[in-house]
């Protein structure tokens, strides 16, 4: 049933993405993007030879890992009250008061936390869960160990930055607490989420997994191109434990710390966006299966469940930007464009095939968003809405509102070209049907002595291949103007289809006065005729009369 699923499920989404392609140039690079991001699909490149350099480093160690001393500083007496050194703790207690609802803005919790977001949201959520006091973790060992990781991302990136884990972080807090899941997980289950929420992408440098692959990078060889970038971030998470009063986790037992390993390890490696469409059919799967108890909580009984809860859980809150407030919506897409189009430069000067959506000089930003969110993200928040109905239907409509938003500022399609051009083109063609006609007619000879006696093709010539210049000239006319063209050459048409008129007419008038005029000549004669044989006079001064005319009519 679920490899069924998910076949049903790529069918369908390939249909829709073929048919954006083939919409416009942008759509194309939209559904590139999303074919090769989210439908686990590779693009054949040349990988280049290793170089020297890359030859001589070792394969077993972890790059990335920086030494960092954070516990010289801190006791658990002189620790602040979030975790964090700032000036306007005032403020971020303001900005915290909203770390159990969807939405916090993170930027603002940056700006108050002295750029600390990471460790100030890890601390507050702990806090708020009590997970320090549960699992025995010293609060100077946790404020080095966040600390730390968050040192580990880089702050140049764009998006992939400690900003965007602590964003993850709390939406997955917020994901654990919705009614539906209430009481469903352990303790422990709960402390895995967010710790991989928190490590998931750690030291990224702010390129794919596919340009890792194609630039035959050190990464992209140590983990055989397989979700390379997941593989990293769960490598440096767990490796900065080993460091110095790092070991958040020591009071843990040994099966504790297993089954937390096996648990952060599934969740971060669902984080990489070529695994969604599985990810999808296995939630789409519980959907139709799901068992809720008569308070409506989900009955999730076995491990396999559970965990396939929680690997969604994080991917939903990795994938949770457009279901924000807009602002910050809107503030997270113009990070994740830069760093695309970061990429995209690196790749042009490296003679690279650019990626889909790096390209700044082509992307469509607007497009991206409505086709990212159209295509994997409400598919995939609206089967979570289904599986915790109806917790999540506040989260899906502000996804509808921002999709209406972007889509209502996609740039319109090119505008015709003018309509003088049109109309220029037109009284060409009618003036080119007209002196056609014109050819047949009797007067055709008459037309082209007052055109200078030019014949009718070399008039065509003149009209429809003029020089450019005079070409330019009438397309830049007003409308206007070549409306009065046209209105002039319709009268003059007019004109002297009246004037053939007027001429057949004069020749039928003139035939019809000359049929006339025979007709009275012969009314003469015969009138004249009858005369004579009316006539009473003698005999004989008839033949004299005969006599008298016989010579004239000789004559």
């Amino acid at each position: 049933m679920y490899d069924t699923g998910k076949k049903e499920f790529k069918r369908m989404l390939n249909r829709e993405l073929s048919h954006m392609s083939e919409m416009s140039r942008s759509g194309n690079q939209v559904s590139e993007y999303i074919s090769t991001t989210f439908l686990d699909k590779q693009n054949d490149v040349d990988i280049p030879s290793p170089t020297l350099r890359e030859r001589e480093k070792p394969m077993c160690h972890i790059s990335g890992v920086k030494k960092l001393t954070h516990s010289s500083s801190l006791s658990n007496s002189a620790l602040p009250r979030f975790g964090v050194k700032t000036e306007q703790e005032d403020a971020l207690a303001r900005e915290l008061d909203d770390l159990n609802k969807w939405g916090l803005n993170i930027f603002r919790v940056a700006e108050f936390s002295n750029n600390r977001p990471l460790s100030c949201m890890m601390f507050a959520v702990f806090q708020e869960r009590d997970l320090m006091k549960t699992f025995r973790i010293p609060m100077d060992t946790f404020v080095t160990y966040v600390m730390t990781l968050e040192d580990h991302y880089h702050a140049n990136v764009a998006y992939h930055n400690s900003l965007h884990a602590a964003d993850v972080t709390q939406s997955t807090h917020v994901l654990l607490s919705t009614p539906a899941l209430d009481a469903v997980f352990t303790d422990l289950e709960i402390l895995a989420a967010l710790f991989a929420a928190a490590i998931h992408d750690v030291d990224h440098p702010g390129v794919s997994n596919q340009f890792l692959i194609n630039t035959n990078s050190e990464l992209a060889l140590m983990y055989n191109d397989e979700s390379v970038l997941e593989n990293h971030h769960l490598a440096v998470g767990f490796k900065l434990l080993h460091e110095e009063n790092c070991d958040i986790f020591q009071n843990l037992s040994k099966r504790q710390r297993q089954s937390l390993r096996k648990l952060v390890i599934d969740m971060v490696l669902a984080t990489d966006m070529s695994k969604h469409m599985s990810l999808l059919a296995d939630l789409k799967t519980m959907v139709e299966t799901k068992k809720v108890t008569s308070s409506g909580v989900l009955l999730l009984d076995h491990y396999t469940d559970r965990i396939q809860v929680l690997r969604n859980m994080v991917h939903c809150a990795d994938l949770s930007n457009p279901t924000k407030p807009l602002a910050v919506y809107r503030q997270w897409t113009e990070r994740i464009m830069e760093e695309f189009f970061r990429q995209g430069d690196k790749e042009r000067e490296r003679g690279m095939e650019i990626s889909p959506m790096c390209d700044k000089h082509t992307a469509s930003v607007e497009k991206s968003q409505v086709g990212f969110i159209d295509y994997i993200v409400h598919p995939l928040w609206e089967t979570w809405g289904d599986l915790v109905h109806p917790d999540a239907q506040d989260i899906l409509d502000t996804l509808e509102d921002n999709r209406d938003w972007y889509q209502s500022t996609i740039p319109q399609s090119p505008s015709p070209p003018p309509v003088c051009q049109d109309k220029d083109l037109k009284t060409c063609v009618d003036k080119f049907q007209f002196e056609l006609t014109l050819e047949d007619n009797p007067q055709s000879e008459q037309s082209e002595s007052e055109d200078g006696g030019q014949p009718t093709p070399n008039h065509v010539t003149q009209d429809c291949g003029r020089p450019p210049e005079e070409g330019r000239n009438q397309e830049a006319a007003p409308e206007g103007i070549a409306e009065e063209e046209e209105e002039e050459e319709e009268e003059d048409e007019e004109e002297e289809e009246n004037e053939d008129i007027i001429e057949e007419e004069t020749e039928v008038a003139m035939e019809e006065e000359v049929e006339e005029e025979e007709q009275q000549q012969r009314d003469n004669e015969r009138k004249a005729k009858k005369e004579r044989l009316l006539d009473t006079r003698p005999v004989e001064d008839e033949e004299d009369e005969e006599d008298s005319s016989s010579p004239a009519e000789d004559t």
